[in-house]
């Protein structure tokens, strides 16, 4: 089959958009039978608000490596009961198990 580029409509903003031929290409092989209804804004948009909004940042807690002793920032509260390390202290503890 081939495919050609498309012009749709954004069912929700009314923009005309371009469904690509790597796109149809890409919906035929996942298997999707219907074409896409909105435009990527709309569609990135529509994401975010069943994310919750805007896209929550991360809270970072800065602590200091149980290995080397640099200060890092770790994206959870730790505890007291389990040593936390750097980046690359983390990554030589995983490969010598």
């Amino acid at each position: 089959m081939a495919f050609q580029d498309k012009d749709l409509v954004c069912k929700d903003c009314g923009t005309t958009f371009v469904f690509t031929v790597g796109e149809q290409e890409f919906y035929a092989e996942k298997g999707f039978e219907n074409e896409p209804q909105r435009c990527r804004d709309c569609r990135n948009a529509r994401k975010a608000s069943r994310n919750g909004g805007e896209a929550r940042q991360r809270e970072m807690h800065t602590v200091v490596c149980a290995e080397c002793g640099v200060e890092t920032q770790v994206p959870f509260q730790p505890t007291s009961d389990r040593p936390v390390y750097c980046r690359d202290c983390y990554q030589a503890q995983r490969v010598g198990r």
